[in-house]
């Protein structure tokens, strides 16, 4: 019997410049996800949350999707590829929103490795600055985001546990 472990982000050796993750799955923006963000985030623009005034007085003529959920969409889309056994995520350098996100958009992301640097201070991680660009269903780029991670050399990286014991199928 194997067992397998799904990966779950990556360790500073794992890290090469110029690599590419291709995350996955998309997610579809539903009117309702945008609504729920903007009432938990106090975002109340009507721009995201009243049809008529998207229609009548915005150059869209319709609602478009609060910016900063199509950032967090594509940053949780990158997890499980980049920062899932992070330390921490250190630093956003740049955040830009190229093209405008609707109701009923698909958006996919993927990441780019730009560098990576070993701690100075702490021999058992290391700095992984990444690029990751969000797309809708027309290929349109919609959001554009710089970061650095702190991410564990893997001789450092904790085990991952579980509540219950190694057993299960004995």
């Amino acid at each position: 019997m194997t067992t397998h472990e799904r990966p779950f982000g990556r360790c500073f050796e794992d890290f090469v410049p110029g690599d590419v993750y291709r995350h996955w799955p998309g997610k579809t923006i539903t009117e309702y996800d945008d609504h729920l963000f903007c009432m938990m985030t106090m975002n109340h623009h009507p721009l995201h949350t009243n049809e008529w005034f998207a229609e009548q007085e915005t150059v869209h003529h319709r609602n478009v999707v609060v910016g900063n959920l199509v950032y967090s969409l594509a940053l949780g889309m990158s997890v499980p590829d980049v920062s899932g056994a992070a330390i921490a995520n250190l630093e956003v350098e740049s955040l830009i929103h190229r093209f405008p996100t609707f109701h009923g958009d698909t958006i996919y992301a993927e990441t780019r490795v730009l560098d990576k640097k070993e701690s100075r201070s702490k021999g058992d991680r290391g700095v992984v600055t990444v690029e990751t660009k969000a797309f809708n269903q027309r290929g349109e780029e919609v959001c554009y985001f710089r970061r650095k991670i702190l991410a564990w050399k893997r001789d450092a990286l904790p085990a991952r546990g579980r509540p219950y014991g190694d057993d299960v199928w004995d």
